[in-house]
């Protein structure tokens, strides 16, 4: 069985699949649309992983606030809706356009 949604992913090129996923990822997952509006508002496009962790931390464990930023990190890779540098600990926005 498959659903419309799963027909449109399977005819796009790569490009569209990402666009496709980014879209869904937005509007599905609200600290994406969160990482992505603080990226966005700032003059630097730049923002340290701390300020999410740590709003997270209001809701659930340190350790919980830490799965959970690196499954957001996963989930936005591919849909490259913005960039995480390791060693700074920092989000950015690859093309803050």
């Amino acid at each position: 069985m498959t659903t419309e949604a799963g027909r449109r992913y399977a005819q796009l090129d790569i490009d569209g699949r990402k666009k496709l996923i980014a879209e869904r990822l937005l509007v599905c997952v609200p600290l994406i649309g969160l990482i992505r509006r603080v990226l966005k508002e700032r003059p630097s496009h730049r923002a340290p992983a701390s300020h999410f962790r740590e709003e997270l931390e209001d809701y659930m464990s340190e350790e919980q606030a830490t799965e959970t930023l690196e499954a957001v990190l996963s989930w936005s890779y591919f849909a490259e809706l913005f960039a995480y540098d390791e060693q700074a600990r920092q989000f950015s926005l690859k093309n803050p356009a």
